[in-house]
């Protein structure tokens, strides 16, 4: 069974005060080949050993990345997955790939889900290690907000910054629906086991201040997405928006809108790649047995083709 070190990475401080990430890597790796970095996403933290198993079968190193305030990297003093800027995660996220490059002597293989997708396509247009990114998937990215109606939607964007310039952590506590962490757990609907403390059933709330940073992160991308290296997109064949959990909930992205993902998604660079996984969920690699393994199929052969 695969096992992981963790390393703790020492950061400056920002507003809250002491602030650190975490590296995890396979105990497994050889520092000898190709190196793949995870990144997760929103109310959300790195459980999940079958995607670095693949990997190592398929002949890479594997390490992920627990952002500052998300799980192990999250301390008593902060709030949770709590950001001001998008920008604030550069800082680790360079450290991480100097490391693996020293480790390796080979550029990475950047891999985002959701807001970690958002993250990494950002930083591959101006992150300072950008250059030793060698290959970029983003996993079903957090392009644009899924919420109906639009007016709704552009209003939340609008309000979101003159209230956390007022109130810094202001926030939505019930923002994040319930229904995606149910039809994942094992407890609940879901084959998989993960800490209820780092990715709960009822999340942590939305901060403004957090919606303004995605927001412009978003409108960044949209604007003027230049990213050089070669981008893989997987994303599911469809997505809606449930009120309460029904097993159509396993079929389908039930968090982002993939219509968003295959408008913006084109436009992220100049050699990208979209590839649809019918009935994958929101973490395409999360989604029931079958479909996440065509998923993984087809990603190593795209990599083997870059």
């Amino acid at each position: 069974m695969i096992e992981f070190n963790y390393q703790t990475l020492s950061l400056r401080d920002d507003y809250e005060g002491r602030v650190i990430a975490t590296l995890i890597s396979a105990k497994q790796n050889t520092g000898s080949r190709k190196a793949l970095l995870h990144l997760h996403g929103f109310i959300d933290y790195f459980f999940h050993p079958h995607l670095a198993e693949a990997f190592l079968r398929e002949g890479y190193d594997f390490y992920a990345l627990e952002l500052r305030k998300y799980a192990h990297s999250l301390l008593p003093h902060q709030h949770p997955n709590y950001c001001r800027r998008i920008e604030e995660y550069f800082e680790e996220l360079s450290l991480a790939i100097e490391k693996i490059y020293t480790e390796t002597t080979q550029k990475v293989i950047l891999l985002g889900h959701s807001t970690g997708g958002l993250l990494a396509a950002l930083y591959a247009n101006t992150g300072e290690k950008r250059d030793l990114v060698d290959t970029l998937i983003l996993n079903s990215p957090f392009l644009e907000f899924y919420i109906r109606p639009k007016i709704k939607r552009c209003m939340g964007k609008l309000l979101a910054k003159p209230i956390a310039t007022l109130m810094p952590f202001a926030n939505i506590p019930d923002a994040v629906s319930p229904v995606y962490p149910t039809s994942l757990h094992k407890d609940y609907e879901g084959e998989w086991d993960f800490d209820l403390t780092w990715k709960s059933i009822q999340g942590y709330p939305a901060y403004y201040a957090w919606i303004h940073a995605i927001d412009k992160a978003q409108r960044t991308l949209q604007k003027v997405s230049d990213i050089q290296t070669p981008v893989l997109l997987l994303h599911s064949s469809r997505s809606f928006i449930p009120k309460q959990y029904t097993p159509e909930a396993q079929t389908a992205d039930i968090v982002l809108d993939v219509d968003d993902m295959k408008r913006i998604g084109p436009k992220l660079g100049t050699n990208v790649t979209l590839i649809e996984t019918p009935n994958a969920k929101h973490d395409v690699f999360l989604s029931q047995k079958e479909i996440r393994e065509k998923a993984l199929k087809e990603m190593f052969e795209w990599l083997k083709k870059t």
